[in-house]
């Protein structure tokens, strides 16, 4: 071998084992690179893990403390609906008593202001007064009397009764007429002293001495018909006896003394104001008026005009 080719032949195994002396070098260097990069990524991983550990336990906390305070807020909530029903509950019951007591009160008042006498059991029980008139009477139109040239009054608080139920008869094409009406005391009296000069003691069968008669009340009234004129004692007989005894008592109007009553005849034609809700009471019990007792009688004194 030539010097000059040996002598080229170590330089280049001189520059091989350089260079690889170089690469394990680079490589090492790279190895320790990525070590120091796996530690610093080790490192920053545990640090994102702790983080997120405690990011987590904070959120934990935050969520649990958010649950108590709904909890609590709904808890309140419910305690406060419940406070305002209880509450509620007394307005309403307040609210109802008032109610109640201004009920009791206007009728008390309705009672007060209402004449006493109106549901008083008469006809031989208790007796009136010569003293005694209705406190508010008005005149009958004549064209819902017999004979109208006769002025007949009834109480100013009976005669919207009276003249509805007129007037629905008429447009049933009923014949009513009213024969009589208030009968002042000095006028029963003289009526009475009459009948007792023709019937004798027999007049007490049919007719009710001074202070006794229901007339004198203002609110009670005698029918006829255009045909019987003065004579009613065949009222019974006629179609405006059964329609009163079918429809009377929707107006308030009973028939006092009905048959096998223990005051007078049987009187048909004799008929009483004592209220819509007493009148139809009587009628759904086929009761009489003078059946009932008197403390009964007086619980209707308050509605006696109600519509």
């Amino acid at each position: 071998m030539e010097p000059e080719t040996h002598y080229k032949m170590k330089i280049f195994s001189a520059l091989l084992a350089l260079g690889a002396v170089g690469g394990l070098g680079y490589l090492g260097y790279q190895n320790y690179t990525l070590t120091q990069e796996k530690f610093t990524l080790g490192e920053e991983l545990a640090k994102t893990r702790q983080e997120f550990a405690s990011t987590t336990e904070k959120l934990t906390g935050d969520i649990e403390a958010f649950r108590d305070l709904l909890l609590a807020t709904q808890s309140e909530k419910v305690n406060a609906e419940q406070d305002a029903l209880k509450k509620q509950e007394i307005m309403n019951a307040m609210n109802a008593q008032l109610e109640s007591m201004s009920g009791t009160l206007n009728l008390y008042k309705k009672i007060v202001e209402t004449d006493s006498e109106l549901l008083a059991k008469y006809s031989k029980v208790y007796f009136l007064n010569e003293n005694y008139t209705p406190r508010h009477s008005i005149i009958i139109p004549p064209s819902y009397t017999y004979e109208p040239e006769k002025e007949k009054m009834i109480s100013v608080d009976v005669w919207p009764f009276l003249q509805k139920m007129l007037d629905d008869a008429k447009t049933a094409n009923i014949d009513l007429q009213i024969a009589s009406a208030f009968r002042s005391f000095d006028t029963q009296s003289k009526l009475k002293s009459s009948y007792k000069v023709v019937y004798g003691s027999g007049s007490n069968t049919f007719s009710a001495d001074q202070g006794y008669s229901e007339h004198q009340l203002g609110t009670t009234v005698d029918f006829t018909t255009t045909k019987l004129g003065a004579d009613s004692s065949t009222f019974e007989k006629t179609a405006g006896y059964t329609w009163l005894v079918e429809n009377a008592y929707k107006y308030g109007f009973i028939l006092s003394y009905p048959k096998k009553n223990v005051y007078y005849i049987f009187e048909p034609w004799h008929w009483r104001f004592v209220g819509k809700s007493l009148a139809l009471r009587l009628h759904n019990e086929n009761k009489n008026f003078y059946d009932l007792s008197q403390r009964e009688i007086d619980e209707y004194l308050g509605t006696i005009f109600d519509q």
